[in-house]
């Protein structure tokens, strides 16, 4: 041991032996104090039982499977002597009378100058009953150790002042360094038992009554004070005595509290929930241990301890440091993707948020600055992991639910009715995959959930491919079944629900890429073609009937058209609403599309004004019909309104001029109308020349520019 260090003594137990070290080239004197007596108190005499709280992060369950295991007060580790209970009276009065040896060796302090009197101290609470003997003279060695075997803290003045004493003797000179040493054991010996008392005190501060609490801390503000002040009044020439300041008693019980916060914070947590897996317990048993006794250090510790002492920051950083250093070691290992998440979230959201920032602790907490329980470096890397497993997660439970839909449509298993549409699960099932992986994402960080965000996107667009195809294959390979048409019909509803989905997640249309919802319109429309194809098969010899009666009696025939519709609808009941609706535009078109393709067969000749103003009235007649009952019947589709009205007024007109214009009306309103479908028109009105022909379709080399998005009619109708 080096000269001018003393080595931090133990506890007194009968006979205490303390080791001190003159400057350099003086022999090591160990001095015994002999007749000390007393017994310490009983080990753990002030652990008391402790009642469980419950944390506001916390559910019910969890706070009562975890309470139970630790108090919020045992702030302080064990040290080797705790405090006594205050004297009686009896022992008092024992202990005020003089002994004779021991007032002579307190003479030997004294010897040869004017006593001082013992300086008092601000914050000691009460006069030492010590001191009840003739004024000025100070507590014997026996008295004093009495005093502090039995907790009174009212005897550091004493002591303080026997040191002072001692200090003024060496100065004064004419006592040895042999017996200056002898006497400095004796102080020292001293000094253990009120360091084991005050720091015995601290050890479980919330156990200890609020005014022996003060004498505690008053005690220790005092010696720091003494230790700055030796400090100062160091000179460089060297000392008879030991050097024994600074004691550092601030330190030991800095380091006190941070080996307590390694002991509450690594008691095992009691069994939890089950599904919970072990880091899961930790990490809960750490954030509540933490709040709770942080807490209870702002509401029942920082009124009692001086300012300087900083006891908030001193707990929250020494629980702050084995928190992180337990997160930093569990970080090093491979996690399974629960505890990735689960850690993620504690480090980035409750750790920060419902500990740190919690109400109570907000403001204690802010100029602390206690940081990130994990570096930068290693929250990016477990980010990084943590989007890796929630992709892989899934895209591996959406093509499981899609395999298990599959299944279903080739077992011919009936789909679920839902208010009286056919209803699937499989939309429900994707959302909530996707919707749970954006939320775990979103719990940890909103960065982390924007990251997540996209990656989703990605991963949906690809089940939707993935949906489309497996859609496809059925509905080519399945028509026999039983339950065909009704698994259609209930897989062109889920389309309603990924669309919702997709435009309440992703609000703004610069947000959806366009192919995401490409597979969608694919998988509705050929859903509604197979469901159409049947109804469309039964139209098409009425409608042949147009011309193989040469237009004799268009009305009846279309309104057997319109019969043999009107009869099939219901099969569609089951449908969404805005499907149905799509439906009867499809059907609608269907009508228009079919009608001008007999129109432009080129059977039908005309050769006066009277024939084609005749036909022209079918065709605006047939036109009002089918615009009336496909309206009717939920059709949006206006557009296709002008369509049979402008051919019936091409075929009317018979001045090339207004027929010129009226081409370019219907140019305007169907930009995929052509010269060869104008030909097709033109060739009924058997009385045009073909100069004038040639004329009217010259107008379509003039770009007239559509009025409206263009959608496909003419372009559907194919004429030779």
């Amino acid at each position: 041991m080096p000269c001018g260090d003393l080595q931090e003594p133990g506890p007194l137990q009968g006979r205490t032996e303390v080791t001190v070290c003159a400057r350099a080239g003086v022999m090591l004197k160990t001095m015994t104090l002999q007749g000390f007596t007393g017994q310490q108190p009983a080990p753990g005499a002030l652990d008391l039982p402790r009642s469980p709280q419950k944390l506001p992060f916390t559910s019910e369950a969890e706070s009562e499977a975890s309470m139970s295991e630790a108090s919020s007060e045992d702030l302080v580790p064990p040290l080797e002597a705790d405090e006594a209970p205050d004297r009686d009276e009896g022992e008092a009065a024992k202990k005020k009378k003089k002994s004779k040896g021991l007032a002579n060796m307190f003479s030997v302090f004294t010897k040869g100058r004017k006593k001082k009197s013992q300086p008092s101290s601000a914050e000691t609470e009460g006069d030492s009953e010590s001191q009840s003997g003739p004024a000025g003279r100070l507590p014997t060695v026996e008295e004093l150790k009495a005093d502090l075997e039995h907790g009174r803290l009212e005897a550091a003045g004493p002591l303080l002042a026997l040191e002072r004493e001692l200090q003024a003797a060496m100065a004064a000179g004419g006592v040895s360094e042999e017996e200056l040493l002898r006497r400095q054991s004796k102080v020292e010996a001293l000094y253990v038992l009120l360091r084991d008392q005050v720091l015995g005190l601290l050890r479980r501060p919330l156990e200890a009554a609020p005014e022996r609490l003060r004498q505690a801390l008053a005690v220790l503000a005092e010696q720091e004070r003494e230790d700055r002040a030796a400090a100062a009044a160091a000179g460089p020439g060297p000392s008879a005595l030991a050097a024994t300041r600074p004691r550092r008693w601030l330190q030991l019980w800095r380091r006190g509290v941070a080996q307590a916060a390694e002991e509450r914070l690594g008691q095992r947590p009691a069994a939890a929930a089950e599904g919970r897996t072990e880091a899961e317990r930790a990490f809960l048993h750490m954030g509540r241990t933490m709040k709770e006794d942080l807490e209870a250090v702002v509401e029942r510790l920082k009124p009692l301890f001086p300012a300087e002492f900083a006891v908030v920051a001193a707990y929250a950083e020494s629980y702050h440091e084995h928190f992180a250093a337990q997160l930093a070691e569990l970080a090093q290992f491979e996690l399974s993707e629960r505890d990735t998440y689960v850690l993620l979230v504690w480090v980035q959201n409750l750790y920060p948020n419902d500990v740190i920032n919690s109400p109570k602790l907000a403001g204690e907490l802010q100029g602390v600055g206690l940081g990130s329980l994990l570096s930068p470096k290693q929250i990016r890397l477990l980010e990084a992991t943590f989007l890796s497993n929630q992709v892989a997660s899934v895209k591996e439970l959406t093509a499981r639910a899609l395999e298990l839909e599959s299944q279903r449509w080739t077992q011919d298993v009936a789909p679920q009715r839902l208010d009286g549409r056919c209803h699937s699960e499989l939309a429900i099932d994707i959302i909530q995959i996707i919707s749970q992986g954006q939320a775990k994402a979103e719990s940890i960080t909103l960065d982390l959930g924007a990251q997540m965000k996209h990656l989703l996107l990605v991963e949906l667009a690809a089940f939707l491919n993935s949906y489309q195809r497996a859609f496809d294959e059925f509905l080519e390979r399945s028509k026999q079944l039983r339950n065909y048409r009704a698994n259609v019909i209930a897989n062109i509803n889920n389309c309603l629900s990924f669309r919702m989905f997709v435009d309440q997640k992703w609000q703004t249309p610069q947000d959806i890429p366009s192919h995401l919802l490409s597979p969608l319109d694919e998988l509705k429309s050929h859903g509604v073609d197979t469901l159409l194809q049947s109804l469309f098969g039964a139209l098409k010899p009425l409608f042949k009937r147009f011309t193989q009666t040469r237009w004799a009696a268009p009305a009846q025939t279309l309104e057997e058209i319109i019969s043999v519709v009107g009869e099939r609808l219901p099969e569609f009941s089951e449908l969404q609403d805005c499907f149905r609706e799509e439906l009867m535009e499809v059907v609608h078109l269907h009508l228009v599309k079919e009608y001008i393709v007999r129109l432009s067969k080129r059977r039908l000749v005309l050769k006066t004004a009277e024939q084609q103003q005749q036909l022209a009235g079918h065709i605006l007649a047939n036109a009002e019909l089918i615009q009336r009952f496909c309206t009717q019947n939920g059709s949006p589709a206006t557009w296709l309104h002008r369509a049979l009205p402008t051919l019936a007024e091409i075929i009317r007109l018979q001045d090339p001029s207004a027929i010129k214009i009226e081409v370019a009306t219907c140019a305007a309103w169907y930009p995929d109308f052509s010269k060869g479908h104008l030909s097709a028109i033109l060739a009924i009105k058997g009385n045009l020349t073909n100069s004038e022909s040639r004329g009217i379709r010259s107008i379509l080399d003039i770009h007239t520019g559509a009025r409206e998005p263009s959608k496909s009619l003419f372009s559907l109708v194919k004429v030779g």
